[in-house]
């Protein structure tokens, strides 16, 4: 999720459940619930880089531990002027830990996947509920903020006076709703997957599937299909009478096995891009050395798992002796990323 939904996400939770803690604590809060995504600064270091830190270490139960520890730290460090009331350093502690969790726990609906139980575990969770950015959810919670506003200044205009914590009722109302549209999402995805695993793609049954979420709307989505010979993508909807022809599906055929793929595939940097790709494609060119062997990860275009893509590279000799191995960004997603 986008940096600006994790901060009304947090301000939003703020309001609701922790009416009461003080102000001060509020930017504790939004950077305990935002913090996470510095690990997206590894893209300027390097390929290799971007692959072992975005969304793993800092994207963990453990790191929102830590965050929100470091957060709350200085309201004990301070001092304070003799006529000023302390910060409740429990409840500011537990205001920030929920502002971090929820940053995962957002994190955890898209299709990157989150490394929740490092360092115990590197398995990497997605759900695939949400798109990378929610156009719908980014509407819920401006709502939830900007609504009680309005309705303040009106009230006030007109001589009344509210009575409880400012905004809570309104943020309330928006974290229900967007409980209840993941909710929705949740439903959506798994009419998807089902529809997907439903069907023969010309003649061959899936082995893998996997249904991404598109930011426009929840009942359309964007369908990846593994089969014994390719991967397919597909747009899919999903409804009361919706339905999807399986033959419409963009189909990029799997290179046929060699000595070069299968060395390629046993080198340090494809295992390491392995461990990411929930998709890979591998495409082998003929070179007058050997072979040139590409991994990408399926699909080449779109936003099924996240804006910046790397790839690996491997050359092989005749023999499938390995000469060159590397990762790579790939040049369309880099251009994307940095115009």
């Amino acid at each position: 999720m986008d940096p600006l939904t994790h901060a009304l996400a947090s301000y939003t939770l703020k309001r609701a459940a922790f009416p009461r803690v003080p102000r001060a604590a509020t930017v504790p809060m939004l950077i305990a619930g935002t913090i996470a995504d510095i690990d997206l600064l590894s893209a300027h270091i390097s390929p290799s880089a971007f692959l072992t830190f975005y969304r793993t270490y800092c994207h963990s139960f453990l790191a929102a531990l830590l965050f929100s520890l470091l957060v709350t730290l200085p309201f004990l460090l301070r001092k304070r002027s003799a006529d000023e009331n302390p910060v409740p350093l429990l409840p500011a502690f537990l205001a920030a830990l929920s502002a971090a969790v929820l940053h995962l726990l957002m994190d955890l609906c898209q299709s990157a996947g989150v490394e929740l139980f490092w360092p115990f575990s590197p398995h990497r969770f997605a759900l695939d509920w949400l798109p990378r950015l929610d156009l719908w959810i980014l509407g819920i919670l401006l709502a939830g903020i900007l609504l009680p506003a309005l309705s303040r200044l009106v009230t006030e205009e007109i001589g009344a006076r509210s009575k409880g914590p400012r905004g809570k009722v309104g943020a309330s109302l928006s974290l229900a709703a967007m409980i209840l549209y993941i909710v929705l999402r949740f439903v959506l995805h798994g009419n998807a997957v089902a529809a997907l695993e439903a069907r023969t793609y010309r003649g061959e049954s899936p082995r893998k599937v996997a249904a991404f979420a598109e930011s426009g709307s929840p009942f359309r989505w964007h369908g990846i299909v593994e089969t014994e010979s390719a991967l397919r993508e597909v747009e899919i909807d999903v409804g009361p009478a919706a339905s999807f022809d399986p033959d419409a599906a963009v189909t990029s055929y799997k290179p046929e096995p060699s000595p070069a793929l299968d060395a390629a595939r046993d080198t340090a940097v494809a295992r390491r891009f392995l461990q990411v790709a929930r998709f890979p494609k591998a495409t082998v060119e003929k070179t007058p050395s050997g072979f040139h062997i590409i991994l990408r990860a399926f699909p080449y275009s779109g936003d099924a798992s996240s804006s910046l893509r790397v790839h690996a590279l491997i050359d092989t000799d005749p023999s499938g002796k390995i000469l060159s191995q590397e990762l790579a960004w790939d040049p369309v997603s880099r251009e994307f990323w940095w115009q």
